[in-house]
């Protein structure tokens, strides 16, 4: 399991952004050299965990619960074939493109340590926007993505530390339950009726998630 790429995107104008400016950071790309990556602060004022990525819109992105966007490069490959068209790293917008390591089948709450000290914690999988398809320009991308149901995973920073490309990557703890990145995408976007099952992994998973599992649970048992 090896980091591939560190991708950082900055600020632009786009005719297909959901931000009120009309601006968004999703165009990242790879970069050489150490980066750093530290927890960003709440959601709503802390943008992107590592250092001199963009984040426009801080209602819907960034934030400690969404510090960090991780994708296989196998997800990737696999779209590529799809969609007959080569995808870079970065080309969904992710800051850590992988390899070796299936990230949508994460565990939420599974610890990832990448190089000698960065440690991050899965949290959720990544929600498709209006944005997002207008950056891959394909119709009906929020569709086939959430259909797809390989989001790739946002995680939180447990222990910061400097990355680069070609860092070592290795999973130092698993937790003792079966909420994967993958089922906890499906709870939220097409089978809400999962979403009792994300409550097993407690406090690891992303806020928003816990609350919506909670609230349906309470509802169903009522």
């Amino acid at each position: 399991m090896k980091l591939l790429s560190v991708n950082l995107g900055h600020r632009k104008y786009v005719p297909y952004s959901d931000h009120p400016d009309g601006v968004t950071g999703i165009d990242k790309q790879p970069v050489d050299g150490p980066v750093r990556v530290a927890a960003p602060g709440p959601k709503g004022t802390g943008g992107s965990g590592v250092a001199g990525d963009e984040v426009c819109s801080l209602r819907h992105h960034g934030g400690d619960d969404q510090a960090v966007y991780a994708v296989a490069r196998e997800d990737l490959d696999d779209w590529e074939r799809e969609l007959g068209r080569p995808l870079a790293n970065g080309g969904f917008g992710e800051n850590l493109t992988t390899f070796g390591l299936d990230v949508s089948g994460a565990l939420i709450g599974e610890r990832w340590r990448i190089g000698s000290d960065l440690v991050l914690e899965v949290t959720s999988g990544r929600i498709p926007c209006r944005t997002f398809q207008g950056h891959v320009g394909e119709e009906q991308w929020v569709k086939r993505f959430t259909v797809k149901g390989a989001p790739g995973a946002y995680l939180r920073v447990i222990e910061p530390g400097e990355i680069r490309a070609g860092d070592a990557m290795e999973i130092i703890h698993r937790p003792g339950h079966d909420v994967t990145v993958a089922l906890q995408f499906r709870a939220v976007t097409t089978e809400r009726k999962l979403l009792p099952r994300l409550l097993a992994a407690g406090e690891a998973l992303h806020p928003e998630s816990l609350e919506a599992a909670r609230k349906y649970a309470a509802k169903n048992e009522a």
